[in-house]
């Protein structure tokens, strides 16, 4: 709930703002999403760092990541999508705890291209 109402209070889940990044209108959203940046660099170079462990006491590894173009494909439709709901993943929760109960309808999206691509994740260029 913390996180929902720390989205609502930075305006991350107003379609108004978003359109403003897409249009190149507005570097709201570009300094939300550096600072997030930012701070995921810094808590993983603390957690290099001081070799910190999960609660169990397991070991945190990161692995590096092979690029392929599926993974262009799959950003360009991320991110049309986002544009056009004017919604990410993250937001829509805290978007229909506001009310906004027609963005079910994009949740609902997301969940069936999630399955869809589970579905064809074999078939598609990896």
């Amino acid at each position: 709930m913390l996180f929902g109402v720390v989205f609502i209070k930075a305006e991350i889940i107003s379609w108004y703002r978003i359109q403003e990044m897409f249009r190149l209108q507005s570097f709201h959203m570009y300094g939300v999403i550096g600072t997030a940046v930012v701070v995921g660099i810094i808590s993983v170079w603390l957690i290099k760092k001081f070799n910190i462990r999960t609660i169990h006491g397991e070991k945190i590894a990161f692995h590096p990541k092979k690029f392929n173009k599926g993974q262009i494909y799959g950003g360009l439709i991320f991110g049309l999508g986002w544009a056009l709901t004017g919604a990410c993943p993250g937001p829509l929760f805290a978007q229909i705890g506001t009310g906004a109960l027609v963005v079910a309808v994009v949740l609902l999206s997301a969940i069936a291209g999630t399955w869809t691509y589970g579905y064809f994740r074999e078939k598609l260029p990896h």
